[in-house]
C-alpha cells in the first residue's frame, strides 16, 4: 500500500493494531502513528495501548508512556490500561487508577473484581461486589469463581442461589465446583437442573465439567455428561473428545476412552497424549508406547507432554534401556529440551531399575535444583532396594527442602529392617516419635448411588 503511493488513514492504523502481537510491530506501527500526527485520534490510541498490553509485561510502560502523553481519555482507555496491569499481575497500580477514573462502567467493575478474585483476595472482592451500582451475569459469575476456586462450595452456592438471571457459565462454574470437591451427588443434581432448565450445553460447558470430573475422579458425573452429548446428538469437537479421553483415562476405565478415541475422525497431539497418559498410568505400558509408535506413524509430532507418559510408560515397565534412548531422542531428535518432569520419569527409572548410582549422579548433574517429588522417588527406589547407604544421603537432602516428615522416616527403618540393622531401626523410630508427625492413613473412595463415599 505503502509502495503504491496510497497514505494511510488512522482506520489503516486500527486495523494494524489489531494484527499485532509482537512488541517490535507494534513499536514500528506506533512510528509511523508519531509521524502522522495521529496522537489527537482517541480510537487510534486506544488501539495503541490495547496493543502494547496484549505484548506482555514488556508493553506496560510502553502503554503507560501513550496514557500520560493523551489529552483526551475516555472509559474505554482507563478499561484497556486496567485490564492489561491485572493480567500482568500489578493489581495495585490497577486499583490506583480504577480509583482516579472520572467515570466507571460495568467493563471497570468487572475487570478490576477479577483482578482481586485471580490474586486470591476474595475478602476485597467481595467488599467490591457489594459496592457495585449494577451487577450482570459477568460480576456474578466471577465471584462465584473465586469462591468455589478457594474450595468455598458454600459461599458458592449461596451467592449462586442469590443470582437474579442464570446463563450457561455460573452453572458450569458451581457443578465443576462441587465435582472438583469430591461432592458428587451434588454435581449431578445440579446438572440434571441445568439440562431441564433447558439450556443448549455448548463445547464449553462439556470440557469443563469434564475436566473437573477428570481430576477429582468423578467419574459418575463424567459418564452422565457423556450420557448427554449422546442423547442431544451434539456433535463432539476435538476439545471435548480429548476431555472425555482424559475423563475416562484418569478414572481407570479406559475401555470407555478406547471407545471415545477410535471414534475420532481427527486426532491432535493432546488426544494422543491424553491416551497414552491413560494407559500408562494404569499398567498397560506396553501399550501405551505401542500406541506411541502408531502416533508417530500418523504424522503426529509428540510435544514434551508426550514423553512425560512414554518415559512414565518405560518407569513402570521396567525399560530401562527403551526409556533412556527416549530421553536423549527427545531433544536429538524433536528439538526438546528435557524439563524437569522429564529428569524426575527417568530418575525413576533409573531408580526402579537398580541403577541408584547412576540415578543419584544424574540429580547432581541435571541442570535443574531437585525437588521434593525426585528426592521422594529416589528414596522409594532405594526401599526397593534395601540400599540404607544410599537411602540416608537421599534423606538428608529431603531433610534440606521439607521437615522430617514421619513417612520418611518410616522408609528409612523399613530400609535398616531389610537389611537387618536394628541398631538404626530403633534410632529411627525415636526419630519418628520426636518429628510429632502422625503417618496419615491410607483412604479410599468409591462411588455408589451418585455418591462418593
Amino acid at each position: 500500500m505503502l509502495r503504491s503511493g496510497i497514505s494511510p488513514d488512522n482506520w489503516t492504523y486500527l486495523f494494524l493494531l489489531k494484527a499485532c502481537s509482537r512488541f517490535e510491530c507494534v513499536r514500528m506501527i506506533h512510528a509511523h502513528v508519531e509521524k502522522l500526527n495521529l496522537y489527537l485520534d482517541l480510537f487510534v490510541c486506544n488501539s495503541l495501548i490495547d496493543a502494547y498490553l496484549k505484548c506482555g509485561i514488556v508493553g506496560i510502560r510502553a502503554a503507560r508512556n501513550v496514557f500520560d502523553a493523551m489529552d483526551e481519555k475516555d472509559v474505554v482507555t482507563y478499561n484497556s490500561m486496567i485490564n492489561g496491569l491485572v493480567r500482568t499481575g500489578k493489581l495495585s497500580e490497577a486499583k490506583h487508577m480504577f480509583d482516579e477514573m472520572p467515570q466507571r462502567d460495568k467493563v471497570s467493575w468487572n475487570t478490576i473484581l477479577d483482578g482481586y478474585v485471580k490474586a486470591g483476595k476474595m475478602s476485597e472482592a467481595f467488599a467490591l461486589f457489594e459496592r457495585m451500582p449494577l451487577r450482570d451475569v459477568i460480576s456474578w459469575s466471577i465471584v462465584i469463581s473465586g469462591y468455589a476456586k478457594l474450595g468455598d462450595i458454600e459461599m458458592a452456592r449461596v451467592l449462586f442461589d442469590k443470582m437474579p438471571v442464570k446463563n450457561l457459565v455460573p452453572w458450569t462454574i458451581i457443578i465443576s465446583g462441587y465435582a472438583e470437591m469430591g461432592l458428587l451427588k451434588e454435581a449431578i443434581e445440579l446438572y440434571d437442573k441445568m439440562e431441564e432448565g433447558g439450556f443448549n450445553l455448548d463445547d464449553g460447558t462439556f470440557v469443563s465439567i469434564l475436566s473437573a470430573s477428570a481430576e477429582s475422579g468423578s467419574v459418575g458425573l463424567g459418564k452422565r455428561v457423556h450420557q448427554s452429548i449422546i442423547k442431544s446428538r451434539h456433535k463432539c469437537s476435538i476439545l471435548v473428545s480429548n476431555a472425555l479421553i482424559d475423563m475416562y483415562g484418569k478414572c481407570g476405565i479406559l475401555h470407555k476412552a478406547w471407545g471415545v478415541f477410535n471414534a475420532m475422525e481427527r486426532k491432535d497431539v493432546i488426544t494422543w497424549n491424553a491416551m497414552i497418559h491413560g494407559l500408562a498410568m494404569h499398567g498397560y505400558e506396553r501399550k501405551a508406547l505401542q500406541l506411541f509408535a502408531r502416533m508417530k506413524q500418523e504424522g503426529c509430532t509428540p510435544d514434551k507432554v508426550t514423553f512425560v507418559g512414554v518415559l512414565s510408560a518405560c518407569s513402570h515397565a521396567g525399560m530401562v534401556k527403551e526409556g533412556i534412548c527416549y530421553f536423549y531422542g527427545m531433544e536429538k531428535d524433536y528439538g526438546i529440551v528435557p524439563e524437569i518432569q522429564h529428569y524426575g520419569c527417568l530418575i525413576d527409572l533409573l531408580g526402579r531399575g537398580g541403577c541408584l548410582r547412576e540415578a543419584f549422579r544424574l540429580v547432581h548433574d541435571m541442570p535443574f535444583e531437585p525437588n521434593v517429588v525426585i528426592w521422594g522417588s529416589l528414596l522409594g527406589a532405594c526401599r526397593m532396594h534395601n540400599d540404607a547407604f544410599l537411602a540416608e544421603k537421599v534423606l538428608n537432602q529431603l531433610m534440606k527442602l521439607e521437615p522430617v516428615t514421619a513417612g520418611n522416616l518410616s522408609l528409612l527403618s523399613n530400609i535398616y529392617a531389610a537389611s537387618g540393622d536394628w541398631g538404626n531401626v530403633s534410632n529411627t523410630r525415636m526419630q519418628m516419635r520426636k518429628a510429632d508427625d502422625k503417618n496419615p492413613s491410607g483412604v479410599s473412595s468409591i462411588e455408589l448411588d451418585d455418591g462418593s463415599h
